[in-house]
């Protein structure tokens, strides 16, 4: 398809910005989705380019945060296989099943999501207990939220930054750190299987990545920066946002 530099220089500056806020608390979706919809895009297009240029901004936030000791890998390990695994599955499915029943689940699940959020003790910049193993952890969230990422996707950033609270024991400056991390594992597996499908616009995608990894490595640093002082209300704040932006699609 036909972009104008114009366009190309506008998805960039919202690549940049969702990048961002993708970084701190997850949600970048909102804004680079219904800009790639605006452009013409077919539903499919838009979801596998959006894979395309927010792999480069969870990739970018994944980096900074392991340099600076955020992240180990190896524990991680099994959990990254189970996440692009669950991905990967969900990305075939969705493909050929109707989404609108998760449409109507998902904003209930935010809502409280944002509750916990908001008044538990446990969402601080301190580590507590896990509440799992590392394998329960890796099988259960790792596929079932790599699952609904490449299914469906809205808010899944906010649903490992909650499991890595309430089930990892991680404060809340760790959650958002292994949370990049398997948003790029689900975002590069989704990404694999739309390419094979031929979904992928490329240029588009190739432009606003460089406005996502630059996004990415911005919202890293003011996480590491301010901690739970900057995630915890953002987090609410995207949770609710969301919420409220898929069930006025709904209804409108």
């Amino acid at each position: 398809m036909e972009i104008e530099i114009t366009t190309l220089l506008l998805l960039l500056c919202v690549a940049l910005v969702a990048g961002t806020v993708d970084a701190i608390a997850g949600g970048g979706g909102l804004l680079t989705v219904p800009a790639l919809l605006a452009c013409g895009m077919t539903p499919a297009q838009a979801l596998a380019t959006n894979k395309l240029q927010a792999s480069f901004g969870s990739f970018s936030a994944t980096v900074f945060f392991w340099r600076r000791g955020l992240i180990r890998l190896g524990p991680m390990v099994f959990t990254l296989l189970c996440t692009f695994a669950g991905s990967a599955i969900g990305t075939l499915l969705v493909q050929q099943v109707d989404t609108r029943m998760m449409q109507w689940l998902l904003p209930i699940m935010l809502i409280a999501m944002s509750g916990y959020f908001l008044f538990s003790p446990r969402m601080s910049d301190t580590d507590g207990a896990p509440r799992l193993s590392s394998m329960a952890f890796a099988l259960l969230i790792g596929t079932g939220c790599g699952f609904y990422d490449g299914f469906f996707g809205p808010g899944v950033g906010s649903f490992y930054a909650l499991a890595f609270i309430s089930l990892a024991g991680m404060s809340l400056r760790r959650a958002t750190a292994h949370t990049k991390l398997l948003n790029f594992t689900s975002n590069l597996a989704s990404l694999v299987f739309f390419a094979l499908g031929g979904q992928v616009v490329w240029l588009v995608g190739l432009v606003m990545a460089v406005g996502q990894f630059v996004g990415g490595r911005l919202g890293a640093k003011l996480v590491f920066a301010k901690g739970a002082a900057l995630v915890k209300p953002l987090l609410v704040t995207l949770s609710l946002t969301l919420s409220a932006k898929l069930l006025w699609d709904l209804w409108a």
